[in-house]
């Protein structure tokens, strides 16, 4: 069925007035961070999952929290820890004396965002326990399977100058977020502003501005919006240019131990579309597929020992894969 993109624009249009309202209630709290911000909303939009990395105290967990509040759904933050069980993430059967039967107690994961602080510091058991929430959006306790209500969002930080106690997730969990972002300090300015407007007595109250009936409508409108053969061309060459570099002329591929999988073009189109929405447009840019690729990347192509030894990142390989495979 041939997509109208005059349409698409026009509901676009209609629905996207909240997202002002959104990014106007995180700035009561939030100082800067547009990249995070914006990120944070494409993965709504999307239907991704996102991973955050940044030093402490960059106000990670402060911006999960907030954008959580200014949406009208059920919000759980979970503390990861070296001791923290499976059980306690999903939950459990529980044993009842009285009835001699085992009752289902769900654990937090049953919410709509879900914070997972510090996702590196629990063990891969715990962080395992994770992914067939995040990929089949259901939970199985015993012989029993639940599915998660829409919509449902995994929003994880993690800190990358604590390697002690921490623990590298497993390749198949990072592939199911759709982004991994990475936060920088603030300016000169942006601290002088956070400094003079944090009240550590009296925080900052965000009102919800959103409901989860308009997510669940702005996320049909993103899947709505066009992308043309030659931007879904330009997507399968970034992804596939991570695999076979040669192809377009890159002499790296001793640089670069895996590619990006499937879903990452999957993923890539997806987040180009929310990013379409953001701005307004009915339609996909190739600039749009240029914004989001490093974040929709840098956690799915792992530079060799080589590379690491060059002090070449996965950014550094997928820079130069920006730069050299042709825009339509």
């Amino acid at each position: 069925m041939p997509v109208n993109v005059e349409t698409v624009r026009k509901n676009v249009e209609e629905h996207a007035p909240f997202i002002n309202r959104l990014r106007e209630a995180i700035a009561q709290v939030i100082v800067g961070q547009r990249y995070m911000v914006d990120r944070l909303l494409v993965g709504m939009l999307a239907n991704g999952h996102v991973l955050i990395e940044g030093v402490p105290g960059l106000a990670k967990t402060t911006a999960v929290n907030t954008l959580a509040r200014a949406m009208d759904c059920q919000f759980k933050r979970i503390q990861f820890t070296p001791d923290l069980l499976p059980a306690d993430l999903i939950g459990t059967m529980v044993y009842t004396p009285k009835t001699g039967d085992f009752v289902i107690k769900k654990g937090p994961i049953f919410g709509n965002i879900i914070l997972a602080d510090e996702i590196n510091r629990a063990p891969a058991k715990v962080q395992s326990a994770l992914l067939e929430a995040m990929q089949e959006r259901q939970v199985t306790i015993g012989e029993e399977t639940f599915l998660l209500e829409e919509p449902f969002m995994v929003l994880a930080t993690q800190n990358p100058i604590e390697q002690e106690g921490t623990y590298p997730l497993p390749e198949a969990q990072m592939d199911r977020f759709m982004l991994k972002l990475k936060i920088g300090y603030p300016t000169r300015s942006e601290e002088r502003e956070i400094m003079d407007r944090v009240d550590m007595l009296h925080p900052a109250q965000v009102k919800s501005v959103i409901t989860k009936k308009q997510i669940l409508k702005a996320r049909e409108i993103v899947n709505q919006i066009y992308v043309d053969d030659k931007a879904k061309n330009y997507i399968v060459d970034l992804v596939y240019a991570t695999r076979e570099p040669e192809v377009f002329g890159l002499q790296m591929k001793h640089l670069i131990e895996y590619g990006a999988s499937p879903r990452a073009t999957i993923y890539l189109q997806q987040a180009a579309r929310a990013l379409a929405f953001l701005q307004g447009e009915g339609n996909v840019f190739p600039n749009d597929v240029k914004q989001v690729a490093i974040d929709v990347l840098r956690h799915r192509v792992k530079p060799t020992y080589e590379a690491e030894a060059e002090n070449i990142t996965s950014e550094d390989l997928i820079r130069r894969i920006l730069e050299t495979v042709p825009v339509p």
